[in-house]
């Protein structure tokens, strides 16, 4: 047992629980990926990649994975994860399937939405082909502890040429522990968007107020040659949570995919996307809103790497920080020797609404062609105080010139929300929270 394993003890007998259903492929891999996560062990502050994030209160913590008993929730304790219009939707809870929470009438003929661990064995050439093909767990603690230990999840294929009309909701539910120690989730989502197909995704995460638990999720996206995705993750768990996650994208020719992230809870949140335009015309928007206060930490790594010529790239990612919470964002850009004529764009800005708040940015550009448009620029401070005057000077008051700056500024990510009914969900919350703290702050 290596040194690493020796201090992973009680990890490594929650590894030792791993699934032994499915395919030998399946079960190869989950092995492989314990092993790995074995070597590797947590990350820590010496690792460049987790240099402002300490992940010690949960390597420290001795959760437990979560049963494979599936836990009986009804329509009502959905009330408020669901937004208005959430006609299709797949519901996950503790990282099993629910049939009876979801809702998938009306599909197009050969769209596929549903239990990964059934699409393991009903649909086995997309889910062997895909399946942890992008999520590579080898340098990745968390994706190996999430291949190993993950038993089911969501799946989605969109068939060649297909349209979903309606938008997709894929509704993870961690419900912590009833006793004992903190629950763990693995969450797994697979998406196969066939050629030419057009869709919406919808991932919301979501868990008792006030709870504490661990939620891991990976999630794989394959795009085919000019397919169209609209992809929006909503992170609402409980302000006790953990959540770490990873988005790998890979998109080809002619190809669209764009994302947009909105974290609004947890106690230690970490948000990994990797996209890689693997085609020429493939082109990838990732945008980000996130709001923290108390002392929350947030963490938002992105990476678009620019494989192929003629890929444009654009991403804007924004924060809101008060009381002492912390943030991080990390944003690389690589442009390949063969990726000539590209053009990205990233612009990385964070409001700090109190004195204790902070925020440690890096932009990276790795460039290896020499016919490119690359830029970046990274914004952090207060309101400005010429716009507060001149709000001001108009009539308004101090607290409705300073609300409007801030809605202001979340307004940008929100108004790129194509869907009516997600957006409003998100503008009441993020506003109910923003009032929140603000109230807090006058009131200091």
């Amino acid at each position: 047992m290596t040194q690493v394993a020796e201090k992973l003890q009680p990890w490594m007998a929650v590894l030792e629980q791993r699934g032994t259903d499915g395919p030998r492929w399946l079960q190869d891999m989950r092995a492989r990926a314990a092993t790995a996560f074995a070597e590797l062990g947590f990350p820590t502050n010496r690792d460049e990649e987790w240099r402002f994030t300490s992940v010690a209160p949960i390597a420290s913590a001795e959760f437990q994975a979560a049963p494979s008993a599936r836990v009986s929730l009804g329509e009502p304790d959905l009330a408020g994860f669901l937004y208005s219009g959430s006609e299709h939707r797949i519901v996950i809870v503790n990282g099993l399937f629910s049939a009876e929470l979801s809702r998938a009438p009306n599909l197009p003929q050969g769209v596929r939405a549903g239990s990964l661990a059934a699409a393991v064995t009903e649909h086995p050439e997309v889910a062997q082909r895909y399946l942890g093909q992008l999520a590579e767990f080898n340098t990745r603690a968390f994706s190996a502890l999430n291949t190993a230990l993950a038993v089911d999840g969501a799946y989605v294929y969109i068939p060649d040429g297909v349209i979903l009309e309606q938008p997709l909701q894929l509704l993870f539910v961690t419900t912590g522990a009833e006793s004992g120690a903190p629950l763990m989730a693995n969450v797994r989502t697979l998406i196969v968007a066939g050629d030419r197909s057009q869709s919406r995704i919808v991932e919301t995460y979501v868990g008792p107020p006030g709870s504490v638990y661990f939620t891991n999720a990976v999630t794989e996206v394959a795009m085919g040659e000019g397919a169209v995705m609209d992809h929006y993750k909503v992170q609402e768990e409980s302000q006790a949570a953990f959540h770490v996650a990873s988005m790998h994208v890979h998109a080809v020719r002619a190809s669209n995919f764009s994302s947009h992230s909105f974290s609004l809870g947890g106690r230690l949140v970490r948000n990994d996307v990797n996209a890689h335009l693997d085609g020429e015309g493939a082109e990838c928007t990732l945008n980000g809103l996130y709001l923290a206060d108390g002392e929350r930490h947030v963490d938002n790594h992105t990476e678009i790497d620019h494989a192929k010529a003629h890929c444009p790239s654009h991403e804007i990612y924004k924060g809101i920080l008060g009381g002492k919470a912390r943030a991080v964002f990390n944003g690389k850009i690589l442009v390949r020797q063969d990726a000539q004529k590209t053009d990205a764009k990233q612009t990385n800005r964070a409001l700090l609404l109190t004195a204790d708040a902070s925020i440690n940015t890096k932009p990276q550009l790795e460039i290896f062609a020499d016919d490119v448009k690359c830029t970046h620029g990274a914004a952090i401070g207060q309101l400005d105080e010429d716009a507060l005057f001149y709000l001001r000077a108009r009539g308004l008051t101090h607290f409705e010139a300073r609300d409007m700056l801030i809605h202001a500024f979340a307004g940008e990510i929100l108004e790129r929300v194509r869907i009516e009914p997600l957006r409003q969900a998100l503008e009441a919350e993020l506003y109910a929270q923003l009032a929140k703290d603000l109230a807090e702050i006058d009131g200091a």
